[in-house]
């Protein structure tokens, strides 16, 4: 039975799925990893081979994303924040690994509101980048087709949908983002999520098997900027809550 890993949205909060695969990875050996958004950037250093040690090493030293400078929008599809910084430590990741295990990410096409999946032959560090494009806050990506595309996480935080298309019978979640990290962007995703024409579902007989933190991991700044005392709070988060769902189940 084909058995994914899916990695979910949550800018700095996946920090936690470090903590967590560190001790998944000691029993788990999937056959498809998944990503949106920052867990994009985690499932492509894990199935391109990186060492969980490896992976939390460069969460705890990942200070380009420790602050952003602010910026005139230039378009539409530009945002206010600088994202120049977070590219450079996306294509850091890129170069680093190319998938040993099947991979794939998602992002959204913004015009039409629709997740669209890309295979791991096919992605390069600007898909990565598209996965993090936060609307409004980073500016949004134009891939080769001529569309652009936005957050990965936009539609559905963990993207349990592309893992079951791809064959995935039996599924394990990090999902660090359980719900919005606050009032106004609860409200925006429910908006954006109820404007879009075909909602990724799954089906519900699947085994889906998720490890994620009773609730908020912080704030939304929180999830924005890396501070490494937040890193470290949160890999250790991770670790034990996957310790624990370890006793509930067998990977």
């Amino acid at each position: 039975m084909k058995t994914a890993l899916v990695l979910s949205a949550g800018g700095m909060y996946g920090a936690y799925q470090a903590g967590a695969w560190k001790v998944l990875s000691q029993v788990l050996k999937p056959d498809l990893i998944v990503g949106a958004s920052i867990g994009a950037l985690n499932g492509w250093a894990i199935a391109g081979g990186c060492a969980p040690d490896e992976l939390i090493d460069r969460w705890l030293n990942l200070k380009q994303a420790a602050g952003y400078r602010l910026t005139i929008p230039r378009s539409l599809f530009s945002g206010v924040l600088d994202a120049g910084p977070l590219h450079s430590a996306i294509g850091e990741i890129y170069a680093g690994f190319q998938p040993k295990t099947e991979f794939a990410l998602v992002v959204t096409d913004l015009l039409k509101l629709q997740p669209r999946m890309i295979l791991g032959d096919q992605v390069t560090a600007r898909h990565l980048a598209a996965s993090t494009a936060i609307i409004g806050l980073f500016d949004q990506v134009r891939l080769d087709d001529g569309r652009v595309y936005s957050d990965g996480g936009l539609l559905s935080a963990a993207p349990i949908w592309a893992a079951a298309q791809l064959g995935a019978r039996r599924i394990v979640v990090l999902n660090v983002l359980p719900v919005p990290p606050s009032i106004i962007a609860k409200t925006f995703v429910a908006g954006m999520r109820w404007l879009a024409p075909n909602r990724p579902t799954h089906d519900p007989e699947l085994e889906v098997i998720t490890v994620m933190p009773p609730g908020l991991l912080g704030s939304f700044k929180d999830m924005l900027y890396w501070t490494r005392a937040n890193t470290e709070a949160w890999i250790r988060r991770g670790e034990d809550d996957a310790g624990r769902a370890l006793k509930t189940f067998h990977v």
